[in-house]
């Protein structure tokens, strides 16, 4: 028998743990029957964020203060700087004097976080679809590791299923041809001395990042990096253009007009989209410099390219690269090539089946999200569905972003205790194979 939970979180990355941390801080001091039942559903096996791009020596780059509390809550006991007193390193963090620990570091404070709220999440628990039951609560069809399939019921339902691999029309991954997401899943496959040419094709920092992770690690191999641009963009990371992750730019972003919504999109694509850390640029560069010196070229750049073929074989890949001022085409005989072009938002409505069909649309065809990030539904919709991710149309390019994430959980879980009732409900379950 299982309860009628306040909240059933579907995904349990960085967004969803932020909110149970909000969850489990608010418990703590709520009397027994103001505290939030919550329970968070996550297929993978254990806790796990964007493992394959763990490349050793990268850094985060999002403020170590923008962390799972501290922006909604100094005083909270799941910050990063509480992580590190108990790790025993705070001190020696402020002696290394950075603002970005490296993305190991911080995926470890992530783990142990999660760890601290393993009885709130259910691993191996893949959300089938999600449901308007019978008893005005949702039903959400859940399939454990064993294939057995569970219902559980919840009020309101907070879909948090992250990013997804993109890669260009017609392109398939395979077993020489990988998206970057999987990199340290798959470059264990390789033995260091047999590669000779991988090629990359994409032109913002996780593909500045392959590149310059496989040229350090694969000596022997030539590295080719490939993208339109005549040159890496520069990341803006100046204090005025940051901006635009605050918690108050999300409230300007809602309330502006369309028009003003496109053009502060536009205006500030480079503080997160198809852009480089100006460090990195400028190491790649060098690289390539002190390479001519030598009279040898292991890392090149085809910038100002785009690949026009791709021919998988069973022992690497043939690719076609055009250079686009002249059209002269180069085929690169590689033994992998890296897709580092970019994530999407998961699609929430995949999930959601008929109820898609009852959540509002903007004139563009787009889901319509209050500013608790609720998806505005008919009135016969039980509870709420909340997004942590795919708002950026309406809450701005902090949509699915860490910056704003502690923020973003406090306000979800604020409204579910606003909104929430009280009805008496019969309890049940179901299951089966």
């Amino acid at each position: 028998m299982d309860p009628v939970h306040d909240i059933i979180g579907i995904g349990f990355g960085p967004s969803n743990l932020a909110l149970a941390v909000a969850v489990d801080e608010h418990n703590r001091t709520a009397p027994g029957d103001e505290r939030l039942d919550a329970v968070f559903l996550d297929r993978q096996s254990r806790f796990g964020w964007h493992r394959g791009m763990l490349i050793e020596g990268t850094t985060m780059q999002v403020s170590f203060l923008k962390d799972l509390a501290t922006t909604r809550n100094p005083a909270s006991d799941f910050t990063f700087l509480s992580y590190l007193h108990e790790r025993g390193r705070l001190v020696d963090f402020i002696n290394h004097k950075a603002m970005f620990p490296s993305r190991v570091e911080y995926h470890d404070y992530l783990e142990w976080a999660a760890a601290r709220l393993d009885h709130l999440v259910r691993y191996d628990s893949e959300v089938v679809g999600v449901e308007a039951g019978a008893d005005g609560v949702f039903e959400v069809l859940v399939r454990h590791g064993s294939g057995e399939l569970v219902l559980r019921r919840a009020r309101n339902v907070v879909i948090a299923v992250g990013l997804e691999a993109s890669v260009p029309d017609g392109a398939e991954l395979g077993p020489r041809v990988w998206h970057n997401l999987d990199l340290m899943h798959r470059v264990g496959e390789l033995d260091p001395a047999e590669p000779r040419r991988f090629t990359v094709i994409g032109a913002g920092q996780s593909a500045a990042e392959v590149t310059d992770y496989l040229h350090r690690t694969f000596t022997r191999a030539e590295v080719c990096s490939v993208f339109s641009r005549y040159g890496h963009t520069p990341a803006d990371d100046s204090p005025f253009a940051n901006r635009i992750f605050d918690p108050q730019a999300v409230e300007d972003f809602y309330a502006a007009p369309g028009e003003v919504k496109r053009m502060l999109m536009d205006y500030h694509r480079n503080t997160n989209y198809s852009v480089v850390d100006l460090d990195l640029i400028e190491e790649l560069y060098a690289r390539c410099y002190q390479e001519k010196v030598r009279g040898e070229s292991r890392l090149r750049m085809l910038n100002a390219s785009r690949v026009v073929d791709v021919r998988p074989g069973p022992d690497g890949v043939r690719v076609t690269v055009e250079f686009l001022p002249t059209g002269e085409r180069t085929v690169l005989d590689s033994d992998v090539l890296v897709y580092a072009t970019g994530c999407r938002p998961g699609d929430p409505l995949r999930l959601l089946g008929d109820l898609g069909g009852h959540c509002e649309r903007d004139e563009e065809g787009r889901l319509r999200v209050e500013r608790d990030y609720r998806l505005r539904t008919g009135d016969h919709v039980p509870g709420g569905i909340y997004l942590q991710g795919a708002t950026e149309h309406t809450h701005g390019i902090t949509s699915s972003l860490l910056s704003n994430g502690a923020v973003r959980a406090g306000e979800i879980r604020d409204s579910v205790l606003a909104r929430r009732a009280a009805p008496v409900l019969r309890d049940y379950a179901l299951s089966g194979s």
